[in-house]
């Protein structure tokens, strides 16, 4: 079984969805935070996540500098409920499936791959993305949240229950498919396969347009050391794009024949 990440990974390119809302409702609070701040903890459950940019060097100060007191557990909330609401508004937009997703997920159905999913988004959310993707030709035969486990990533347990609906194991048979150093971390913690995504990824943090213009010199440089990152997190193979992942998963299975597991 091949389980996916969501946005960033098989829709909406370098995950502009949850990035714009952060961006607009901590500038909203009066807290400023550069892009590479916001991206660093994608892919986590979003409460975790708005923690996570509150604990952060410049949010933390900026919140104290603000307020005059720390942040509580009830301004995360407040903050959550705004994210929540206002991505619920806006997700179906950025629900489109990232190039070649479609035609790479038709070639692992073939290959006789179940398609699981795993999200940081709510399942409130993902009414939202799932129809959208739907019409546009991308849908997984296993969509787990955070909230059906009770936990997100790093956690292994999402990707359990992927594995416990589709009735596929042991986990040597599964690999992990993402965009994020959570990503990677959620595959290897459960002991499956993780391979890091470069095109459209969260972690690259480039735009299509962004990507598009930026000069081979540069964006090569950019690849490498998000490739590093993934690497980092324990990832088995880092990919150029998820057209790709068809040789990746023969790679994995290469491996699998000559008894190596993940490590």
């Amino acid at each position: 079984m091949a389980v996916f990440d969501w946005a960033g990974t098989t829709v909406d390119y370098a995950s502009s969805a949850p990035s714009t809302v952060f961006d607009r409702i901590f500038a909203a609070a009066g807290i400023r935070l550069t892009k590479e701040e916001i991206n660093r903890p994608m892919g986590m459950e979003k409460e975790a996540h708005i923690r996570a940019l509150l604990s952060c060097e410049s949010g933390n100060s900026q919140w104290l500098q603000l307020h005059n007191r720390s942040w509580t557990d009830k301004d995360v909330e407040d903050l959550y409920q705004k994210f929540e609401e206002t991505l619920y508004q806006v997700v179906a937009e950025y629900s489109s499936p990232i190039p070649g997703v479609v035609e790479t997920v038709k070639e692992l159905r073939k290959q006789g791959l179940k398609i699981g999913s795993t999200t940081g988004y709510t399942s409130q959310m993902m009414e939202q993305v799932i129809p959208r993707a739907r019409e546009l030709g991308y849908e997984a035969d296993c969509v787990i949240t955070p909230d059906v486990t009770g936990a997100g990533r790093p956690t292994p347990f999402m990707l359990f229950e992927c594995m416990r609906r589709m009735n596929v194991y042991p986990p040597c048979t599964v690999v992990k498919v993402g965009d994020t150093v959570v990503d990677m971390l959620e595959g290897k913690n459960a002991g499956a396969w993780s391979v890091g995504i470069l095109n459209g990824s969260n972690l690259l943090g480039l735009s299509q347009e962004e990507y598009d213009a930026i000069s081979p010199e540069e964006l090569n440089i950019r690849k490498l050391e998000t490739a590093e990152k993934y690497r980092q997190a324990g990832a088995d193979l880092v990919i150029d794009s998820i057209h790709e992942l068809p040789f990746a998963i023969q790679e994995l299975n290469r491996r699998l024949a000559e008894t190596e597991e993940p490590k």
